[in-house]
């Protein structure tokens, strides 16, 4: 058996990539203030209406944008310049978190105002996050796309752990127009780092012209792709199926005495195993079976959900937690590597959107569901029968998808490959039915 060699998170593409080190920075930093604005606006909203009716609209101002906006934001990825894209979708969030200091430094009582602006900043997000989802794929060597989408997934398993908190320590000293106006301040440096990313036109339509857009969108693109679709399906059924967070305050409350304080380290415990898997993650990326490493992960997520619901002691109940944290990032960041490799420059933009629905859509209704199913029997059944049912789906979806499971990432360009196998099949470069689905995609 060939031994795995544990290694850290590869740092090339920071340390090769201009570029790339902009694009990182600039996410990074609007992560962090866009976890620090969450808080702000649930303590307001909930200041302002002492209502749980009224926090859960949130969801709504947040999700409902998303899916909306983030279809046509990958329209327009595939467009004009991504750069483009990104700096109006940038300067568009940042006048909209301008908003939300001013809301709060006038006093604002009406929360329909707020929710509206809420609504603009998602808007303005999901026009953006497919052209910025397109980026490292064309700003990195084959070799390097993987770890660049590693290091973009730990900043955000760290902006999950570090946001909260210091959110909390911002409205403690100075408010909520404080926690605001260091979202505004993050938008600010994140378009500064905007500016300095080079022109990202998609391929096929430079300045002297080239072949016409195809008129299809991002779901017949990801339906005529097994290798597509059966990562997409794989994510959804582990989020749909098993999404434990509307379930954390019941089983705090039965098991642990409804501690706040035991309910943030669930949360914690989650972003705690994502960041762990994350400084382990050239583990990851060096392995190129992408299809077979995130059918497992997302498994591997089901089961250690299902154990939680089942966990006695609190130490327990956190173990399962960080596991399952460690298998999201694993099965995203394989997810995400994938998906970029498999999607013509032309698409990437679209078949981003869609990943970016469905990684909006999943959790939310995964969330709805383990909560009805909960009211109906318990935190435990829920919790139990949602993380098994993500495994038998998971399961089913890799039974019946081989190109998914037998998928592997290109090798680095100058690596040997021995011929008839299937690292020189993939060194090749696309397969003779790309050509054959962009042609069918581009025809009326």
């Amino acid at each position: 058996m060939r031994r795995v060699r544990v290694r850290f998170i590869d740092t090339r593409p920071l340390r090769c990539s201009r570029p790339f080190r902009h694009l990182w920075i600039g996410t990074s930093v609007s992560q962090l203030g866009g976890q620090v604005a969450n808080v702000a606006v649930l303590a307001q909203v909930w200041d302002l209406t002492g209502s749980p009716v009224a926090t859960g609209a949130i969801g709504l101002a947040t999700g409902l944008p998303a899916v909306l906006f983030g279809l046509l934001g990958g329209t327009l990825a595939d467009t004009v310049d991504r750069r483009v894209v990104m700096r109006a979708t940038t300067a568009g969030h940042l006048l909209a978190a301008a908003g939300l200091c001013a809301q709060a430094l006038a006093g604002n009582r009406n929360v329909l105002s707020l929710l509206a602006l809420v609504a603009l900043a998602s808007s303005c997000s999901a026009l953006g996050v497919p052209a910025r989802r397109a980026f490292p794929v064309r700003l990195l060597p084959g070799d390097e796309v993987a770890a660049g989408l590693a290091l973009t997934n730990m900043s955000f398993q760290v902006a999950m752990l570090a946001g909260p908190a210091l959110a909390g320590l911002i409205i403690a000293c100075w408010d909520l127009p404080a926690a605001y106006g260091a979202q505004t301040v993050a938008l600010v440096v994140s378009m500064l780092a905007t500016i300095r990313l080079p022109v990202m036109r998609p391929e096929g339509t430079g300045a002297a012209g080239g072949r016409p857009r195809p008129k299809r969108g991002g779901w017949q693109i990801v339906l005529r792709r097994p290798t597509l679709w059966g990562s997409m399906a794989t994510d959804l059924s582990a989020t749909l199926l098993a999404m434990p967070v509307a379930l954390f305050p019941l089983v705090n409350d039965l098991r642990f005495g409804g501690d706040p304080q035991t309910l943030g380290l669930f949360l914690s415990a989650v972003a705690v195993g994502g960041i762990t898997a994350g400084l382990l993650s050239g583990t990851v990326t060096s392995r190129r079976r992408a299809g077979l490493l995130q059918l497992s992960a997302a498994g591997v997520w089901g089961l250690a959900l299902a154990c939680f619901g089942l966990a006695g002691p609190l130490w327990m109940a956190l173990g399962c937690l960080a596991v399952a944290g460690a298998a999201d990032t694993v099965s995203v960041v394989t997810r995400s590597a994938l998906v970029q490799r498999e999607t013509p420059d032309a698409y990437r933009g679209r078949v981003s959107s869609v990943e970016h629905v469905i990684g909006v859509a999943g959790p939310e209704l995964g969330n709805f569901r383990g909560g009805l199913l909960a009211s109906a029997t318990s935190a435990s059944f829920s919790l139990v029968f949602g993380g098994l049912s993500a495994v038998l789906a998971i399961v089913v979806v890799s039974a019946a998808n081989a190109p998914l499971r037998t998928y592997r990432l290109p090798p680095a360009a100058g690596t040997p490959v021995a011929p008839g196998t299937d690292d020189a099949a993939a060194a090749a470069g696309p397969p003779v039915s790309d050509t054959a689905l962009i042609d069918d995609l581009r025809r009326p």
